[in-house]
This record gives C-alpha cells, sequence and structure tokens, in this order.
C-alpha cells in the first residue's frame, strides 16, 4: 500500500469528524487546525484502525500531531 493511497483513505476516513471544512495538508493539526478533542481523537482512531486493521497504541497517538505523520504512522503499521 503506497503512501497515496493510505492518504486517501485516511482523507475519506476525517470527512466526517471535519466540522468546520478545514483544508487537510500534511501539515494540518488535529489539536489546533481541526480542534479535536479527545473523544473525537477516540473515535477517529478507532475509524482508522477498523480500516488499515491495526492498533495504534496511546504512545503512538501520543506523538502524531498532524496529518501527514498519521499517514506515515498508518503505513507504516500497515506495512506499506
Amino acid at each position: 500500500m503506497d503512501r497515496n493511497d493510505v492518504d486517501s483513505r485516511i482523507r475519506g476516513l476525517i470527512e466526517p469528524f471535519n466540522k468546520k471544512g478545514v483544508e487537510i495538508t500534511d501539515a494540518t493539526t488535529f489539536a489546533n487546525d481541526l480542534e479535536f478533542d479527545s473523544l473525537t481523537v477516540m473515535d477517529f482512531v478507532a475509524e482508522i484502525e477498523d480500516e488499515f486493521d491495526i492498533i495504534i497504541t496511546m504512545n503512538q497517538q501520543a506523538e502524531i500531531e498532524n496529518f501527514g505523520q498519521l499517514v506515515d504512522a498508518v503505513g507504516k503499521m500497515a506495512g506499506d
């Protein structure tokens, strides 16, 4: 699975959570740009885990601050 595939699949998953219609780039942050609260993060992570059949630990979640980091991390976990 290449990075573009991971990126497009995550973009599809993030759509319902992007309440303000923020333009998603690799630099888009979850806390500041998208204003995700902890419950939203948990729901979004659950969607990603289901879609890619992976587990994202709390430690991994804490290290992922923006969309680009998420795409890269999911790509590695899903075995690019």
